[in-house]
Formats: structure tokens, C-alpha cells, sequence
């Protein structure tokens, strides 16, 4: 973290060296949410994340998404946190994942010229430290996570399949580009698969327009559309369409891997086979997790301290 630490030592705590804000943290609602995970996420940034705590928080919501119960709102609002409608077309939004990347190409139009960096996460997402790394330095031009597993992912030690040779072929990746990544939990070495719920991105790059423009064109050729009979392929090729955008577009001095304590995934803790697994969760930066407050028991199956549960617990009941 010593190149962001460097950055954040010359800035004040609001804005950064040329006025505007230094970061603006965004995510979607998904049309399914009752608001519980975005608020663990407003909530988290304001109490954990340091300097970073009164940075903007813009949460985009779909006309068509289930209301958000009136004291989440409110609480959300309370938060300073920008509740923003976007459109998403009927149709489109039945395909895995497309709500969100049109919103992030909507939140990176937004910030532009406003914002040095936009950390684009899943409403999934609680920031227990200081993410002092989304300060993405020099000619860093964005800051990434790999997949937590390889699911549809391309191992490097075997031959390029169908799949990712479309995605590459259609995205313009040259072979020049492509580099060994270890996926954050099952430890594999595969070829370049990037986290889409958790990004830095320098906004007049135009990184999360490109990733729309091109998933809208992709999506829907039969090239593609013959891999969907495996349900995998439909949820996660958003995600591969990513990967191939940036891939495409940035060099390798570019990307900043951001350090294994961002973007860990608690619901996979008991499956990590990296020997990286933290003892806590207090250990991590920022963490994701699949709505463990709808298990009844979820307090005895964290991996945390009593502290944070309590937080946890109290934040859950204050609605």
C-alpha cells in the first residue's frame, strides 16, 4: 500500500490535488434487493474506511426493482448516499448481471472530471479498513481483483478454448497481452479473469463504457449464445467480457493488483486453498459475502471477533 499511502499524504481528507474528489465509491441495487446489503456498504465506508469515509457513495437503482422499504431509505440517506435512478431496458434486464454494467458505464459518466478515481463494487461489499489502495498511483490506471475461483475462467496451462478465443478475437486482444493470474481462493493460475464487482478505474478512460459497449454488442451472437446452455457461461459473461476490455485496452504497468485483503470472499473462507486465509476478518480491507445476515446462525459461522459482529448485529437491527 505505499504508493497510495504516498498519494493520500499529500491530499487532504475530502478532495485531492486538483480540487476534485479523489475517490467516489459506486455500486448497483440489484432489482431483487431490499436495500440490506447497500446499507452494510454505506454504512462500513462511513465508519471504517478512514480518509476514505466522507468520499461520495452513488447507488444506482432500476425504476423496476422492488421499493426500497422506507426506513432503508432513509437510512441510506442519512448516510449522505446518492440514491440514482437508471434505465434498464425489460429484455436486457433478464440477462445475469447487464443491470450493473450499465450502471457503472452511467456512474463512470458521472464522475468524470469529477471523481480521480471510481471504485466500482457489489452492493455485497463491507469495507473494514482504510482502502487506501484504490488511490491507484502514477500511471496506474486501474486497480483490480482476480476471480475468487476459476469457474469459466482459462487455466494458462492448458490450450486457449473456444470460449475465450471469441472473447479475445471480438475484444481485439493480442496474444502479447495475456499473463499467468492466481484466482483469490482456489489458487489457480489462469489466464487474465478480472473481479467485475470490485474496480478502480480512472474515469477518462472510459474503461466502464467500453465494457458496456462491448458486452451490448456480444452478448446476444450465436457465438456466444451456444455456450449459454451451461448456466454458467449466461451469469458470468459479463465478467469475461471485461477481462477481454481490459485486456484490450490497458498495458500490463497499467494494472495494479490490488493485495489479496481487498475483495475477500467470507462465504468461500472454509474453501480458501491459498494457506493465505486470514485468521479474521478484521485482517481484510474489504470483504464480500452472499447475504450471510439471512442465516439465523450467521453470528457462530463468521470468522470474526465479537467487536465487529456487534457492529454487524447492531446495524442489522436499526431499521
Amino acid at each position: 500500500m505505499k504508493y497510495a499511502a504516498a498519494i493520500l499524504h499529500s491530499m487532504d481528507s475530502m478532495g485531492s490535488s486538483n480540487g476534485r474528489r479523489r475517490v467516489v465509491f459506486t455500486a448497483a441495487l440489484s432489482p431483487e434487493s431490499r436495500g440490506t446489503s447497500a446499507l452494510l456498504l454505506a454504512e462500513s465506508i462511513r465508519a471504517f474506511a478512514g480518509h476514505l469515509s466522507e468520499s461520495p457513495i452513488w447507488l444506482y437503482v432500476t425504476p423496476n426493482a422492488d421499493a426500497l422499504p422506507c426506513d432503508v431509505e432513509d437510512r441510506l440517506l442519512a448516510l449522505d448516499t446518492e440514491l440514482i435512478p437508471f434505465k434498464v431496458d425489460r429484455e436486457a434486464s433478464k440477462f445475469f448481471f447487464l443491470p450493473e454494467v450499465i450502471a457503472a458505464a452511467e456512474a463512470e459518466m458521472k464522475a468524470e472530471g469529477v471523481a480521480d478515481t471510481l471504485v466500482w463494487l457489489g452492493t455485497n461489499t463491507m469495507v473494514l479498513h482504510e482502502p487506501m489502495d484504490f488511490a491507484l498511483p502514477g500511471v496506474r490506471g486501474i486497480g483490480y481483483r482476480p476471480v475468487h475461483i476459476t469457474n469459466v475462467g482459462s487455466r494458462i496451462d492448458s490450450p486457449l478454448d473456444a470460449f475465450w478465443g471469441h472473447i479475445y478475437e471480438r475484444c481485439g486482444v493480442s496474444g502479447d497481452r495475456v499473463f499467468p493470474m492466481k484466482t483469490h481462493v482456489d489458487g489457480n493460475t489462469v489466464r487474465p479473469y478480472f473481479n467485475a464487482g470490485h474496480v478502480a478505474v480512472r474515469p477518462e478512460r472510459h474503461l466502464m463504457r467500453k465494457w458496456r459497449d462491448a458486452f451490448l454488442s456480444l452478448y446476444k451472437l450465436p457465438e456466444f449464445e451456444r455456450f449459454y446452455t451451461d448456466g454458467k457461461y449466461r451469469i458470468f459473461m459479463h465478467q469475461a467480457v471485461l477481462s477481454g476490455v481490459i485486456l484490450a485496452n490497458y498495458q500490463r504497468d497499467e494494472l495494479l493488483e490490488l493485495p489479496p485483503t481487498y475483495n475477500y470472499p467470507i462465504h468461500l473462507f472454509e474453501e480458501d486453498a491459498t494457506g493465505r486465509r486470514p485468521g479474521g476478518i478484521e485482517e481484510l480491507v474489504t470483504v464480500r459475502h452472499e447475504g450471510f445476515y439471512d442465516e439465523p446462525d450467521w453470528e457462530k459461522k463468521m470468522p470474526a471477533r465479537e467487536t465487529l459482529k456487534k457492529w454487524i448485529r447492531e446495524k442489522l437491527l436499526v431499521s
